[in-house]
Protein backbone atom coordinates (compact mmCIF):
# COMPACT_ATOMS: atom_id res chain seq x y z
CA UNK A 1 0.00 0.00 0.00
CA UNK A 2 1.44 3.48 -1.31
CA UNK A 3 2.65 5.38 2.26
CA UNK A 4 2.54 9.43 2.46
CA UNK A 5 5.64 10.25 4.58
CA UNK A 6 5.05 13.31 6.25
CA UNK A 7 6.14 16.42 4.87
CA UNK A 8 7.42 18.39 8.43
CA UNK A 9 9.30 21.18 6.66
CA UNK A 10 6.28 22.15 3.94
CA UNK A 11 4.76 25.28 4.73
CA UNK A 12 1.36 26.98 4.46
CA UNK A 13 1.00 30.03 2.63
CA UNK A 14 -1.48 31.48 5.43
CA UNK A 15 1.69 31.22 7.97
CA UNK A 16 4.29 32.92 5.98
CA UNK A 17 3.92 37.00 7.16
CA UNK A 18 3.74 38.31 3.45
CA UNK A 19 0.98 36.35 2.66
CA UNK A 20 -1.99 37.99 0.03
CA UNK A 21 -3.93 39.62 2.69
CA UNK A 22 -7.06 39.14 0.31
CA UNK A 23 -6.25 35.45 -0.46
CA UNK A 24 -6.37 35.18 3.05
CA UNK A 25 -9.27 36.81 4.04
CA UNK A 26 -11.26 34.24 1.55
CA UNK A 27 -9.75 31.58 3.74
CA UNK A 28 -10.49 32.43 6.74
CA UNK A 29 -13.99 32.74 5.33
CA UNK A 30 -14.66 29.65 3.53
CA UNK A 31 -13.16 28.03 6.78
CA UNK A 32 -16.20 27.19 8.14
CA UNK A 33 -17.70 25.25 5.21
CA UNK A 34 -14.72 22.88 5.13
CA UNK A 35 -14.84 22.86 9.07
CA UNK A 36 -18.30 21.51 9.32
CA UNK A 37 -17.20 19.30 6.40
CA UNK A 38 -14.38 17.29 8.11
CA UNK A 39 -13.24 19.06 11.31
CA UNK A 40 -16.37 16.75 13.32
CA UNK A 41 -16.72 19.15 16.08
CA UNK A 42 -20.55 18.77 16.48
CA UNK A 43 -19.60 14.92 17.36
CA UNK A 44 -17.29 16.21 19.64
CA UNK A 45 -18.93 18.62 21.63
CA UNK A 46 -22.29 15.73 22.09
CA UNK A 47 -19.99 13.26 23.03
CA UNK A 48 -17.28 15.04 25.46
CA UNK A 49 -17.94 18.59 25.35
CA UNK A 50 -21.71 18.60 26.42
CA UNK A 51 -21.48 15.64 29.28
CA UNK A 52 -19.15 18.10 31.15
CA UNK A 53 -20.73 21.09 30.90
CA UNK A 54 -23.69 19.35 32.43
CA UNK A 55 -22.13 18.31 35.37
CA UNK A 56 -20.87 22.23 35.60
CA UNK A 57 -22.90 25.10 37.03
CA UNK A 58 -20.44 27.83 34.63
CA UNK A 59 -17.73 26.80 32.04
CA UNK A 60 -14.77 28.75 30.15
CA UNK A 61 -13.71 26.99 26.76
CA UNK A 62 -10.21 28.23 25.31
CA UNK A 63 -9.95 27.61 21.77
CA UNK A 64 -5.76 27.81 20.60
CA UNK A 65 -5.27 28.63 17.77
CA UNK A 66 -8.30 29.95 16.99
CA UNK A 67 -7.84 31.31 13.25
CA UNK A 68 -10.65 33.03 12.14
CA UNK A 69 -12.98 31.85 14.71
CA UNK A 70 -15.08 29.69 13.05
CA UNK A 71 -15.06 26.65 15.71
CA UNK A 72 -15.50 29.25 18.66
CA UNK A 73 -18.56 30.67 17.33
CA UNK A 74 -19.93 27.37 17.05
CA UNK A 75 -19.44 26.15 20.71
CA UNK A 76 -20.93 28.96 21.95
CA UNK A 77 -24.14 28.52 20.05
CA UNK A 78 -24.46 25.13 20.81
CA UNK A 79 -23.81 25.55 24.45
CA UNK A 80 -26.33 28.71 24.55
CA UNK A 81 -28.86 26.47 22.64
CA UNK A 82 -28.55 23.87 25.01
CA UNK A 83 -28.95 26.23 27.96
CA UNK A 84 -25.56 25.97 29.73
CA UNK A 85 -23.61 29.29 30.77
CA UNK A 86 -20.50 29.71 28.91
CA UNK A 87 -17.50 31.80 28.15
CA UNK A 88 -15.42 30.66 25.04
CA UNK A 89 -11.94 32.42 24.50
CA UNK A 90 -10.15 32.14 21.26
CA UNK A 91 -6.82 32.95 21.35
CA UNK A 92 -4.30 33.08 18.15
CA UNK A 93 -0.42 34.57 18.29
CA UNK A 94 -1.77 35.84 14.56
CA UNK A 95 -2.93 39.37 14.42
CA UNK A 96 -4.15 38.83 11.23
CA UNK A 97 -6.81 35.77 12.42
CA UNK A 98 -7.62 37.62 15.44
CA UNK A 99 -9.04 40.83 13.74
CA UNK A 100 -11.24 38.76 11.14
CA UNK A 101 -12.61 36.65 14.27
CA UNK A 102 -13.47 39.95 15.74
CA UNK A 103 -14.57 40.98 12.71
CA UNK A 104 -16.73 37.68 12.87
CA UNK A 105 -17.49 38.41 16.24
CA UNK A 106 -19.19 41.79 15.33
CA UNK A 107 -21.15 40.76 12.44
CA UNK A 108 -22.92 37.54 14.76
CA UNK A 109 -25.54 37.60 17.34
CA UNK A 110 -23.94 36.06 20.34
CA UNK A 111 -24.67 37.79 23.66
CA UNK A 112 -21.94 40.11 24.96
CA UNK A 113 -19.37 38.43 27.18
CA UNK A 114 -20.20 34.81 26.09
CA UNK A 115 -17.32 35.13 23.52
CA UNK A 116 -14.17 36.97 23.15
CA UNK A 117 -10.73 36.89 20.95
CA UNK A 118 -7.02 37.39 21.74
CA UNK A 119 -4.19 37.53 20.21
CA UNK A 120 -1.77 35.79 22.18
CA UNK A 121 -0.42 31.73 23.05
CA UNK A 122 -1.60 29.27 25.21
CA UNK A 123 2.56 29.77 27.27
CA UNK A 124 1.03 33.08 27.90
CA UNK A 125 -2.33 32.28 29.17
CA UNK A 126 -0.81 29.83 31.58
CA UNK A 127 1.63 32.74 32.62
CA UNK A 128 -1.54 34.94 33.75
CA UNK A 129 -3.06 32.45 36.00
CA UNK A 130 -5.83 31.23 33.97
CA UNK A 131 -8.11 28.39 34.30
CA UNK A 132 -10.74 26.53 31.96
CA UNK A 133 -13.14 23.73 32.17
CA UNK A 134 -12.33 22.45 28.18
CA UNK A 135 -9.35 23.72 26.46
CA UNK A 136 -9.02 22.40 22.62
CA UNK A 137 -7.56 23.37 19.20
CA UNK A 138 -8.82 22.30 15.79
CA UNK A 139 -6.25 21.88 12.65
CA UNK A 140 -3.30 23.04 14.80
CA UNK A 141 -1.01 20.05 15.75
CA UNK A 142 0.40 19.64 12.04
CA UNK A 143 1.69 22.93 12.84
CA UNK A 144 3.60 22.05 15.47
CA UNK A 145 7.11 20.87 15.84
CA UNK A 146 7.64 17.78 18.59
CA UNK A 147 8.44 20.08 20.85
CA UNK A 148 5.79 22.72 20.26
CA UNK A 149 3.61 19.58 20.84
CA UNK A 150 4.70 19.33 23.80
CA UNK A 151 4.38 22.34 25.04
CA UNK A 152 0.73 22.37 24.08
CA UNK A 153 0.30 19.02 26.12
CA UNK A 154 1.61 20.80 29.06
CA UNK A 155 -0.31 24.24 28.97
CA UNK A 156 -3.74 21.91 28.35
CA UNK A 157 -2.62 20.04 31.46
CA UNK A 158 -1.57 24.07 33.62
CA UNK A 159 -4.94 25.40 32.09
CA UNK A 160 -7.77 22.90 32.18
CA UNK A 161 -9.49 22.27 34.71
CA UNK A 162 -11.53 19.62 32.83
CA UNK A 163 -10.92 17.70 29.49
CA UNK A 164 -8.12 18.62 26.72
CA UNK A 165 -9.04 18.15 23.02
CA UNK A 166 -6.54 18.62 20.11
CA UNK A 167 -8.18 17.49 17.15
CA UNK A 168 -6.60 17.21 13.63
CA UNK A 169 -6.23 16.02 10.35
CA UNK A 170 -4.45 12.39 10.19
CA UNK A 171 -2.40 11.49 7.35
CA UNK A 172 -3.69 9.30 4.64
CA UNK A 173 -2.66 9.17 0.59
CA UNK A 174 -6.55 8.47 0.08
CA UNK A 175 -7.52 11.18 2.39
CA UNK A 176 -5.02 13.88 0.38
CA UNK A 177 -6.58 12.87 -2.95
CA UNK A 178 -10.57 13.34 -2.03
CA UNK A 179 -9.52 16.56 -0.38
CA UNK A 180 -8.00 17.61 -3.52
CA UNK A 181 -10.76 16.78 -5.39
CA UNK A 182 -13.59 18.27 -3.34
CA UNK A 183 -11.84 21.39 -3.47
CA UNK A 184 -11.14 21.98 -6.97
CA UNK A 185 -14.00 24.52 -7.44
CA UNK A 186 -12.05 26.62 -4.44
CA UNK A 187 -8.67 26.34 -6.03
CA UNK A 188 -7.30 30.45 -7.24
CA UNK A 189 -10.10 31.70 -4.57
CA UNK A 190 -8.41 31.08 -1.73
CA UNK A 191 -6.01 29.16 -0.27
CA UNK A 192 -8.18 26.59 1.15
CA UNK A 193 -7.08 23.82 -1.38
CA UNK A 194 -3.22 24.47 -1.50
CA UNK A 195 -3.03 25.03 1.85
CA UNK A 196 -5.26 22.35 2.77
CA UNK A 197 -3.55 19.59 0.99
CA UNK A 198 0.22 20.73 2.46
CA UNK A 199 -1.68 20.25 5.74
CA UNK A 200 -2.82 16.92 5.14
CA UNK A 201 1.21 15.91 4.03
CA UNK A 202 2.33 17.42 7.22
CA UNK A 203 0.15 16.43 9.48
CA UNK A 204 0.70 12.93 12.00
CA UNK A 205 -0.53 9.52 11.67
CA UNK A 206 -1.75 7.80 14.95
CA UNK A 207 1.18 6.20 15.88
CA UNK A 208 3.58 9.36 15.56
CA UNK A 209 1.25 10.81 17.22
CA UNK A 210 1.25 8.52 19.86
CA UNK A 211 5.40 8.92 20.11
CA UNK A 212 4.73 12.42 20.94
CA UNK A 213 1.90 12.06 23.26
CA UNK A 214 2.68 13.05 27.27
CA UNK A 215 1.55 10.72 30.20
CA UNK A 216 -1.83 10.71 30.61
CA UNK A 217 -2.94 11.46 26.75
CA UNK A 218 -4.79 9.09 24.83
CA UNK A 219 -4.90 9.37 21.02
CA UNK A 220 -8.32 8.07 19.06
CA UNK A 221 -8.45 7.71 15.28
CA UNK A 222 -11.59 9.13 14.35
CA UNK A 223 -13.40 9.82 10.88
CA UNK A 224 -12.51 10.95 8.41
CA UNK A 225 -9.45 11.22 8.51
CA UNK A 226 -8.71 13.07 12.39
CA UNK A 227 -6.69 12.13 15.35
CA UNK A 228 -8.05 13.44 18.57
CA UNK A 229 -5.58 14.56 21.54
CA UNK A 230 -7.30 14.02 24.39
CA UNK A 231 -6.51 14.59 28.25
CA UNK A 232 -8.70 14.00 31.37
CA UNK A 233 -8.07 16.38 34.85
CA UNK A 234 -8.00 13.96 37.29
CA UNK A 235 -11.69 14.31 39.63
CA UNK A 236 -12.81 16.08 36.40
CA UNK A 237 -15.73 13.61 36.26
Amino acid sequence: MFRLERAADAIEEMDRPDCDPELLRRTYAQFPIVNRAVAGWRGNYVQRIRPLLARRSRARILDVGCGGGDIAVNLARWALADGFEVQVCGIDPDPRAISYARQRLARGKLPGGVLEFHETTSTRVVAEGAHFDVVLSNHLLHHLDPEQLQQVQVDTEQLCTGIGLHSDIRRSPVALGLFGAATLPLAGSSLIRRDGLTSIRRSYVPVELARLARQGWEVHAQRPYRNLLFWEAAGSG
